[in-house]
């Protein structure tokens, strides 16, 4: 298969995880106390244990690469302003999306090192679409929640959002492929950015939103959720 095409195919495959996430989520009446509470918050945890395994060995280590210690702080701090004038834009508007944006903070700069990797005939293409997509699947079920909770949607409208949202993955693969192999510097601030936006959401409402009293499994949720990150890359290395 031609390299570009492989890179697209990939990328929908690792975008894919995202709907069936938030189909997973929509399931309604299957225990519902337990899939409201430790389940639930369970999956946020986890969800925040692959945030932040994505942002600690995958997005800081490649940002970080290719950029100054100039331009490393420019974007980093950058990137954490923006979404505190983002988070607040918001919250006034009486929203809340903080697992959406994360979600997608996670997934667009991994699609276009996906594309990038792939553009410069490196091996570990094959399994980094598969680390994104297992990344998607607990993160598209908590964005899901959020929207659900959120009550100005319909399950419908939600779902097919999502599915309309796994093209995202070829879009940035195709930006990655053609232009940022050849720009390792911009891809490095994009990743620094989205990381820092990512902390920001982590510890303003993903965290927050996890914890539940006398429970021990959303706890357990981070700390694999962590670990799923660092299989991933000890295995890409």
């Amino acid at each position: 298969m031609e390299g570009l095409t492989f890179a697209l195919v990939l990328a929908l495959f690792a975008g894919v995880t995202i709907p069936l996430g938030a189909h997973l989520a929509s399931v309604e009446n299957v225990q519902p106390k337990w899939l409201e509470e430790e389940f639930r918050h369970s999956v946020i945890a986890f969800g925040g244990g692959v945030l932040l395994a994505a942002v600690s060995l995958v997005l800081v280590p490649e940002g970080i690469k290719e950029l100054s210690l100039f331009w490393v702080v420019v974007s980093f701090s950058g990137g954490g302003v923006a979404f505190f004038f983002l988070d607040r834009l918001i919250s006034r508007r009486g929203g809340s999306v903080s697992q959406l944006i994360a979600m997608l903070l996670d997934f667009v700069p991994e699609a276009l090192a996906l594309g990038a990797t792939l553009a410069m005939k490196q091996p570990t293409g094959l399994l980094l679409a598969f680390l994104i997509a297992l990344q998607n699947l607990p993160e598209g079920f908590n964005a899901y929640r959020e929207l659900s909770a959120n009550g100005r949607f319909t399950k419908k409208k939600i779902l097919a959002s999502f599915w309309f949202m796994i093209l995202v993955g070829p879009l940035c693969a195709y930006l990655g492929f053609e232009f940022l192999a050849e720009a390792p510097s911009t891809l490095g601030a994009i990743m620094l950015v989205a990381a820092s936006g990512i902390i920001y959401l982590t510890f303003k409402d993903i965290a927050p939103q996890a914890d539940l009293k006398s429970h021990w499994g959303p706890q357990l949720g981070a700390v694999f959720g962590f670990l799923v990150g660092i299989v991933g890359h000890m295995l890409i290395l």
